[in-house]
């Protein structure tokens, strides 16, 4: 796969000119053929992906399969993701790129901005970069017990709400003091309103991360029940592919069809 562009910030470290991406794939991953560029206006040295086009691997975009539909992994912000993986290394891992060393919180401050240089739409970056930030904060951010606690509480918090507004709104179960027994649609309007509100004040607790807390609470809140359907409709896929590809001597999954196939 070969992807050219020009963006100011994107370059090919080989000749100093325009972006050329080049990837092959490699079973279920990738790798990159040719080394790109990235300048970031708070670094003086450039970022050059990667360190090794022989061992370095990638995934690509890990975007959860059920927000697939809205946060696409492919894209005009491939470029911006790539860096990232460079970017982003486990405990005792070699260093994947070339250039200024950084923690994890800062390479997801580039992937944002990254994503921005390549006209990347405002809420779909904020929402990668929130994505990414989630798990930073989990594995990564001290106090280690602190920021699970803060991710994980606001999570279940939401989603606790979000059913029970459901059924209040359904008359099923009139709890919530903000919806309670009116008119459809101001139960509508104060259901919409405290899901902003809500997320808005458990922000507090995210520190310097808020705008990841208060996009997290939202997001949930308002994408609960399209979620949910699509959990639903993803559910019955995977059973209806399980039994089909079973027939085959298959399996749902393609990295384990590319490892059978390989054995």
């Amino acid at each position: 796969m070969t992807i050219s562009t020009q963006p100011s910030r994107f370059y090919d470290a080989e000749s100093g000119g325009e972006l050329q991406l080049q990837l092959q794939p490699v079973g279920a991953e990738f790798k990159i053929l040719r080394r790109f560029g990235y300048r970031d206006p708070h670094y003086r040295e450039p970022f050059i992906i990667p360190a090794d086009p022989l061992t370095f691997r990638t995934d690509l975009a890990s975007i959860p399969w059920f927000y697939a539909w809205l946060v696409p992994g492919l894209g005009t912000h491939l470029p911006a993701i790539l860096v990232h993986d460079a970017l982003v290394l486990s405990k005792g891992e070699a260093p994947a790129h070339i250039g200024p060393e950084v923690d994890r919180e800062e390479a997801d401050r580039i992937l944002r901005d990254a994503m921005a240089s390549l006209g990347t739409p405002v809420i779909r970056r904020w929402l990668i970069w929130t994505g990414v930030t989630l798990a930073t904060a989990v594995t990564t951010l001290t106090p280690r017990w602190y920021w699970p606690t803060v991710v994980i509480g606001t999570l279940v918090v939401i989603v606790a709400l979000g059913t029970v507004a459901t059924l209040d709104l359904l008359g099923v179960w009139n709890v919530l003091p903000w919806m309670g027994d009116r008119p459809l649609p101001a139960e509508l309007g104060l259901g919409a309103l405290f899901a902003v509100l809500i997320p808005a004040v458990l922000s507090v607790l995210w520190l310097r991360l808020w705008r990841a807390g208060v996009i997290t609470g939202i997001a949930l809140a308002l994408l609960l029940h399209v979620t949910a359907a699509v959990v639903v409709v993803y559910g019955i896929y995977w059973v209806a592919e399980w039994l089909a590809s079973a027939s085959q001597g298959e399996k749902p999954s393609p990295q384990e069809n590319l490892q059978n196939a390989g054995s």
